[in-house]
């Protein structure tokens, strides 16, 4: 099993007190130093763009009871860089990059092939870049970038026009990073049937303005452009992987026809589901990447660890479940405005919540033992020095009661510098 760490430099917490920018900053390179020394292998960081504080006041705000920021990692590349310069093992990964937003998947591949050129120039250096990417999850974020409907029957069939574009920018975005030389015309045109629109009107009127033959919609590509290459060309390529945030089966088999692309789930996602995906990429991973592994679908889950000396068993245990469900409570209302009280208790019963020993058997009960778990352990807080002190903790004392089939850190250690490589940077199948 392989221990990831998950941050989301979130500005809002439980209560009114909100803390200044540079304090969540400061905060998160204090936690990524600690991640490294205790050996976690991977550092994943969320990332946001633009004030959701002040989206609360557009005219079609998307989150309009959270108060304070969603995220302030607002460039993957600029913090990997900072992160990398102060720590010696841990690699650095992102989730997600938005590809949609901020001149698209061509800039976006821009960026990341500046980054993977600039890291791979120590030979010496073996830390892998793990860029997870999507089109985002709010869209006045892409409508701030100007992607947004164009027109009526668009607005209309929104949600699959949403589905459209961001399956076209993530290929834009791996085969620009697979070293192609690509043109806008190399990306497939969507198609949209009559049942992906709300009324047969908008279904009518979208043939009409198109002019697309048959029954199937053709929806006009989102980015035009004539024949690019991303620079600067990386020496040692070896070290990116990308990983899809996407749950589109038909994206995720696409995407895999030019270079090995992995995939995210969560941890509240039905485990009949992650088999099936599981099962599924198995047969669709680029083969360049070696055998599918379980360790290529990272998935989150919340910790709230209590281990506290002097403290019984039963304290521990009450103190971490009331932690758990204020944080939970707290953002749940922040997100949809209401409290479902099941939403709580379901995030509640797929977190790990307790001792030492309470979270390791809940993890030997849950998971898999090849499966990568990404924790969250700064999930609503500002308490630096107790998420510090919980990722210390889990490290030491939940991680050696695990059982021996679940590998033991340091063998999970050496694999992860020894997986398979992450393919060609040519190539289709």
């Amino acid at each position: 099993m392989k221990f990831d760490i998950f941050c989301s430099l979130t500005q809002a917490q439980p209560g009114d007190a909100f803390p200044p920018h540079a304090t969540v900053l400061q905060n998160f390179l204090e936690q990524a130093q600690v991640a490294d020394d205790s050996g976690f292998q991977t550092l994943w960081v969320a990332e946001s763009h633009y004030s959701s504080e002040l989206q609360r006041t557009h005219r079609q705000p998307v989150i309009p009871h959270w108060r304070g920021e969603v995220g302030l990692n607002t460039d993957f590349c600029q913090l990997a860089s900072r992160v990398l310069a102060r720590t010696r093992r841990i690699d650095v990964g992102s989730a997600i990059m938005n590809v949609v937003c901020n001149g698209g998947p061509l800039a976006a591949a821009e960026r990341v092939a500046a980054l993977l050129a600039w890291h791979g120039l120590d030979p010496a250096e073996q830390r892998r870049l793990h860029v997870g990417f999507a089109g985002g999850r709010f869209d006045y974020i892409n409508r701030l970038s100007g992607v947004d409907a164009r027109t009526d029957w668009e607005r209309a069939a929104w949600p699959q026009v949403r589905s459209a574009i961001t399956a076209e920018a993530a290929e834009i975005f791996v085969r620009l990073l697979s070293g192609e030389v690509l043109t806008s015309e190399d990306i497939p045109e969507a198609e949209l049937g009559p049942e992906q629109f709300p009324d047969a009107e908008s279904y009518r009127q979208a043939l009409k303005e198109t002019g697309s033959p048959g029954d199937r919609v053709v929806l006009p590509r989102r980015w035009q452009f004539e024949a690019v290459k991303a620079v600067p060309e990386p020496a040692r390529p070896e070290l990116l992987t990308l990983v899809l945030g996407s749950q589109d089966q038909a994206l995720q088999a696409r995407l895999n026809r030019f270079r090995p692309v992995r995939v995210f789930n969560l941890s509240i996602t039905p485990p009949e589901v992650i088999e099936a995906t599981h099962t599924r990429l198995a047969q669709a991973y680029h083969p360049s990447g070696g055998p599918w592994q379980r360790s290529y679908m990272p998935r989150t889950v919340f910790v709230f660890l209590e281990d506290r000396p002097g403290w019984s068993a039963e304290r521990s245990r009450a103190a971490a479940r009331e932690d758990a469900e204020r944080r939970l409570r707290a953002y749940w209302t922040a997100l949809e405005g209401t409290l479902d009280p099941r939403k709580v208790a379901s995030a509640a019963d797929n977190a790990l919540i307790g001792t030492p020993s309470d979270i390791a058997q809940q993890i030997t009960e849950r998971f898999h033992p090849d499966d990568r778990l990404m924790l969250w352990f700064d999930f609503f807080t500002h308490d630096s020095a107790q998420v510090c002190r919980q990722m210390e903790s889990f490290i030491a004392k939940v991680v050696p009661l695990l059982p021996s089939h679940f590998g033991s850190h340091q063998e999970a250690q050496l694999s992860s510098r020894q997986e398979a490589p992450a393919g060609p940077q040519s190539g289709h199948r």
